[in-house]
């Protein structure tokens, strides 16, 4: 596994200021907000598109039901935020860091993540649909009734993250380790699961797959 966190020398060389209201901050910004720490912002239905965030710290921010599309996210890290219920469509992230965050019901349709670490976070029905993950790491993340569909996945660790009824449709977990995850009530069609690492347990709840059933 080797992904690339983001780049926290830049937050000692560049000396990070701490940001006023996040919506001042958008006025004056001209669409770039760079070298800042964003605290404890408390926002319900911002609305931010094509802004980008280089170099940036989020700590303790609620930004709920908004809507961040097509913003790009380079070198940032979430810590403690809440976005639930919030849209980040067609958004863009590159060396990213979500630690102990609340993504739940997240809208990540099309979006394009490279070198992204989800930790201890929830991000139950979330919609990770149309979009490119590459270099992505779910590590103890919930993902109940979350979507995959039509994604392409490359290098995607699953450690000890939780997928309890999420969908999968159209995207292949081919090298995949799902072994140490729970997948009950996946719903996953046999072409998406093959070459996908399981452990026995996880065998015997798909099996259903190739319709055969176990008498008991």
């Amino acid at each position: 596994m080797n992904i690339q966190k983001p780049q926290k020398i830049l937050f000692e060389i560049n000396r990070i200021e701490k940001a006023e209201k996040l919506e001042e901050e958008v006025k004056k910004s001209e669409g770039k907000i760079t070298n800042k720490l964003i605290e404890n912002q408390e926002v319900e239905e911002l609305e931010l598109y094509d802004i980008d965030f280089k170099v940036v710290k989020f700590n303790k921010c609620n930004i709920l039901n908004s809507k961040l599309e097509k913003v790009t996210f380079m070198d940032v890290i979430f810590e403690n935020c809440n976005f639930s219920n919030s849209s980040l469509q067609g958004s863009s992230f590159v060396r990213c860091e979500f630690n102990n965050c609340k993504l739940s019901g997240c809208d990540f349709t099309e979006t394009t993540q490279n070198n992204v670490i989800y930790k201890e976070t929830n991000a139950s029905y979330s919609n990770f649909s149309l979009s490119r993950l590459h270099n992505v790491v779910f590590d103890n993340t919930i993902l109940r009734n979350s979507y995959f569909q039509e994604d392409i996945l490359k290098n995607v660790y699953f450690e000890k993250a939780d997928l309890v009824q999420a969908q999968v449709f159209k995207t292949s977990m081919k090298d995949i380790d799902l072994s140490n995850s729970f997948i009950d009530g996946i719903v996953i069609s046999l072409e998406d699961i093959k070459g996908a690492i399981i452990n026995e347990y996880q065998a015997i709840n798909l099996i259903s797959l190739i319709g055969v059933k176990i008498k008991e």
